[in-house]
């Protein structure tokens, strides 16, 4: 039983601070590496933080867990953390919390996806001026602002 399900049972729907790591992973074409969630958004690959572990850790975890890709935690550099107001969730089950994500971006490995876990319907790459639609909102507001530093490195 992960460590927010042990959380939840003591403290029911009481809204909580839960941190965790998401990872853009990108090609040299700029593609994005998107997970389809099993509540039908797309979403960057990453998770919640378990005890003990390390943002870095956690981005490393999760990405293996959702995508088959083995990452090494130098591979990844810290784009910023998010939280506050605007990162209040709450999951389909109605449960409230604010997430606090350290975002990471990662040169994608070239390794081959796997099927992912329970949690991931589907895996595919997407162009930053493609992306699909029902994204989840955060995580589009993160790819917003990679695409525009991106565009600043390739102008300047």
């Amino acid at each position: 039983m992960s460590y927010v399900k042990r959380i939840r049972e003591k403290v029911g729907q009481e809204t909580l601070l839960l941190p965790g790591s998401a990872v853009i992973l990108h090609t040299p074409d700029g593609e994005i590496l998107l997970q389809k969630r099993e509540d039908g958004d797309w979403g960057l690959p990453g998770g919640l933080m378990e005890p003990g572990e390390s943002y870095e850790d956690t981005a490393v975890r999760e990405v293996k867990e959702e995508t088959g890709v083995t990452l090494r935690k130098q591979e990844l550099q810290l784009y910023n953390v998010f939280s506050g107001e605007d990162y209040f969730v709450e999951a389909p089950n109605g449960d409230p919390y604010y997430a606090v994500t350290a975002l990471y971006t990662c040169a994608d490995p070239a390794q081959p996806l796997s099927d992912g876990d329970e949690e991931t319907l589907e895996l595919r790459y997407f162009p930053l001026t493609a992306l699909p639609e029902k994204l989840r909102r955060s995580h589009r507001y993160f790819l917003g602002l990679f695409a525009e530093n991106e565009a600043g490195y390739k102008r300047g």
